[in-house]
């Protein structure tokens, strides 16, 4: 017999369910219940896995007593949210998407993952690739923002650079964290935007948005699956049979281990699915959650469950099979104390881990609007710094920086007083980010008089971001909003920094400012990224991977809608408009500007017809008559203009950069087989119609900037 067989033939029943219940430690505090009597839990072989615990000392101390102080040994699975960053915080995810780079997004999970495993991690709970329409839901914060493709590759790089893949020893390398793709799914599209709500979407969507980034992380080989708290149609996600054990496992053939969600089983009796611990844990464990997450139903209900004919013995021994080979796939029992005992890492190793900290940061940067006053004229005399994130530490690290530190970033204040030392930088917050009080407006606006330009810092601190933190108006928290607006009554050059986790609905910023930038929370080296941009020395590539209303009543808001009978005409009543307000974005998707100025033209493909299985090779030229080389960002959309099953306006198919000097030309390439263009049909299994498809290149989602062509498919 294997290792795990022998384990499985030795161990009892309690030491099976022990296998399968994760523990909080306690360090970290990220969801209801708080665990006691963790180490007797480990001692007992009650716990076989452990979350919010760091650092390679304390967790080698837990380790040791799971290996060393009980009957069979089996170390511990040490799991931990390494969302953005371990202790070298990185931007958020949504603002790390605005780069649309994948190996950018593979080296900061690299990055991370080595930070982690040398912490003594073995788990990391990410990445999060929920599909975020709505900007009213927190946690929009931590995945790759509304699109699908997007979130595939995003899905695809994050597993690749957490789990090593690649390296000689792979997932059971020094390095290596075993990645968890979560929240499966739909959960971005939580009722009204509310943390936790319930989410009623059709099977067309679930195939065609909120699935496939799962499929492409299962793809990619991710060790764990997270099911999310919300429920579908009706069906918590952590019972959904027809979702987790049929599609996952069954159809896209997932082997890997299904970890609940924070006391997520328990829960089940709040949803009103299960009477009790015993129905809980057996429906769970039915559906293939082989880990319950710091709910206690599988160590408290799972006996009467087997004990009452709800669930068989043989289920709980597939579960523990999984659990015991994702820790020897880790190598956790060749050697439980591999991570955390490598040497301190040179220091050149962390100053370049901050190096790409800045470069992710000054590319997740989008400037949204520009009239001439960005970049930062060198020769500024006084520069007024203004509002509440302009000297905020803490704030620039956003949500989900456990193991960071709050000293840790470099503030805005502090990069741009870097990066301009001749220049006079006078500052005065004005205003708290939340709160009434306005008595600091009429100081701040003093120091603006003399000022050559104002930068006005404004947004949501960090904890209003991420879970549990759902906002119905999505505006400027607070009174920031009056201390714009005694600003703006000056008459100077205002740019408005905004710092967020979410788009904010700022469009009475927009219009008077000159200039307008969404900065999200961008890490360690937030301030120096942001000089960096603003004073030229990076010309800005950021683009917005979410749509940008002008007002909440917009959302859900997204750029891959299906046409209407009725499409908007602003000109005909009978049409999908809105009496208040137009039905465009204040930014579409793919929007940010340049100090650059780049024009398409001559957008083409190799085959005007092309069949099942052929590849076309799709052309664009682009050229730079701005003032400044700078990098562009294509994009490729199609349409399918006549098929069984209306389809979007747009849909994604591919992004393109190039870097041209003024005055360069270039050609950006794509190359699209015939299958993307298919769609999931009446069975949700793919299908390419033959008929005509348009397809579309452009700097954004913006239907007056995109070029268009007509392919066609062959039947056959």
């Amino acid at each position: 017999m294997n290792r795990i067989d022998t384990l499985l033939a030795a161990m009892t029943l309690e030491e099976k369910i022990g296998q399968l219940n994760m523990a909080a430690a306690g360090r970290a505090v990220t969801g209801p219940v708080l665990a006691s009597g963790v180490i007797e839990g480990i001692r007992t072989a009650r716990i076989g896995s452990l979350l919010n615990l760091w650092g390679a000392r304390e967790i080698h101390a837990v380790q040791k007593i799971a290996v060393e102080k009980t009957r069979l040994g089996i170390p511990l699975l040490i799991g931990f949210d390494v969302l953005h960053g371990h202790k070298t915080i990185f931007p958020i995810p949504l603002a790390e998407a605005a780069s649309f780079d994948p190996p950018l997004w593979e080296r900061s999970a690299r990055e991370a993952a080595i930070e982690a495993a040398a912490d003594g991690i073995s788990m990391t709970f990410a990445p999060m690739l929920d599909i975020a329409r709505d900007p009213r839901w927190g946690r929009i914060a931590e995945g790759p923002g509304e699109d699908p493709w997007v979130g595939a590759e995003f899905a695809k790089a994050k597993v690749r650079g957490f789990q090593g893949t690649g390296l000689a020893e792979g997932l059971a390398g020094a390095t290596a964290v075993a990645a968890t793709a979560k929240h499966f799914c739909a959960y971005g599209a939580a009722l009204a935007g509310r943390d936790y709500a319930s989410a009623d979407v059709s099977e067309r969507l679930l195939h065609e948005v909120y699935l496939p980034p799962f499929a492409a992380a299962v793809a990619a080989g991710c060790a764990a699956v997270m099911p999310a708290f919300n429920d579908v149609a009706g069906i918590p996600m952590t019972v959904h049979v027809p979702l987790l054990r049929d599609w996952l496992r069954r159809d896209i053939g997932f082997d890997g281990v299904i970890v609940s969600d924070y006391n997520a089983i328990a829960e089940l009796l709040r949803h009103g699915v299960a009477g009790d611990l015993a129905e809980a844990a057996a429906a769970a464990l039915l559906a293939g959650v082989d880990i319950d997450m710091m709910s206690d139903a599988y160590s408290r209900g799972m006996p009467e469950a087997i004990a009452r004919g709800l669930v068989s013995a043989d289920l709980v021994d597939a579960a523990v099979r999984r659990v015991l080979k994702l820790k020897e796939q880790l190598g956790l029992f060749d050697d439980p104390y591999r991570r955390g005992s490598a040497r301190i890492a040179a220091p050149g190793v962390a100053k370049a881990r901050v190096e790409l900290a800045r470069e992710l940061a000054r590319r997740a940067i989008v400037v949204l609007a520009n009239d001439h006053v960005l970049p930062l004229s060198p020769i500024l005399r006084r520069i007024a710094l203004a509002g509440p994130l302009a000297d905020s530490r803490a704030d620039m690290l956003g949500p989900w920086a456990m193991a960071g530190s709050a000293a840790g970033p470099v503030t805005i204040r502090e990069g741009l007083a870097a990066a301009l030392p001749e220049a006079e930088i006078v500052f005065a917050p004005g205003v708290a980010i939340e709160g009434a009080d306005m008595s600091g407006i009429a100081p701040a606006r003093e120091i603006c008089q003399d000022a050559d330009v104002v930068l006005l810092c404004l947004g949501e601190a960090a904890n209003m971001s991420g879970e549990a933190a759902s906002r119905a108006n999505p505006g400027l928290p607070g009174v920031q909003s009056a201390l714009a607006e005694a600003i703006f009554d000056l008459g100077k050059p205002v740019v408005a920094l905004i710092s967020s986790g979410r788009p904010l609905m700022i469009a009475a910023i927009v219009e008077k400012a000159q200039a307008v930038v969404a900065t999200w929370f961008l890490g360690v080296e937030a301030g120096n990224a942001m000089a960096d941009v603003l004073t030229g020395k990076f010309n800005p590539t950021g683009r917005l991977p979410v749509t940008w209303p002008r007002d909440v009543g917009q959302v859900p808001i997204f750029f891959a809608t299906r046409p209407s009978g009725r499409p908007a005409n602003p000109h005909d009543h009978y049409t999908s408009i809105y009496l208040d307000m137009p039905v465009e974005p204040l930014f579409y998707f793919g929007h940010g500007l340049s100090y650059s100025r780049f024009t398409l033209t001559n957008l083409r493909a190799s085959k005007a017809a092309f069949k099942r299985g052929d590849e076309l090779t799709i052309e664009v030229d682009i050229l730079n008559e701005g003032p400044a080389a700078g990098e562009a960002t294509v994009f490729l959309f199609a349409r399918d203009v006549v098929a069984s099953v209306a389809r979007p306006l747009l849909e994604l198919k591919g992004v393109g950069k190039i870097v041209l000097r003024p005055g360069e030309g270039g050609t950006v390439c794509f190359r699209l087989g015939a299958a993307a263009l298919a769609f999931p049909g009446s069975d949700f299994k793919p299908v390419l119609e033959p008929g005509e498809f348009l397809l579309f290149a452009g700097q954004s989602a913006d239907p007056r900037g995109l070029l268009s062509i007509k392919v066609r498919a062959l039947p056959g």
